[in-house]
């Protein structure tokens, strides 16, 4: 088995933080599963909708980005989560930008 690196990564933007990913790192034998492309886009959503995060989110498939992250804790956490999920471990993702109910 080959793993495949996605790109995830947080940087400093003044005082807000940036969250980034990106697939293409992977490799073209890489893709998203329609089930976490889903569940990533939904997350990214809720945070924009709680103004957690800014508008001009991008929601994938291939790469992802998140502005206005007010925290480099949050922008960890917010990673790390969306690289759980990009690798098919959604429950990170779910702990860190809950479902609505």
């Amino acid at each position: 088995m080959v793993h495949r690196a996605v790109f995830v990564a947080i940087e400093s933007d003044g005082p807000r933080w940036t969250v980034k990913a990106d697939t293409l790192t992977a490799g073209r034998e890489y893709s998203v599963d329609d089930t976490v492309y889903n569940a990533v886009r939904a997350a990214i959503t809720r945070l924009v909708r709680n103004r957690e995060v800014g508008l001009d989110a991008y929601t994938g498939p291939v790469y992802f980005m998140m502005h206005s992250v007010s925290s480099e804790s949050r922008a960890r956490e917010l990673a790390a989560a969306l690289h759980a999920a990009l690798h098919g471990d959604l429950e990170p993702l779910n702990r860190a930008v809950p479902p609505m109910t």
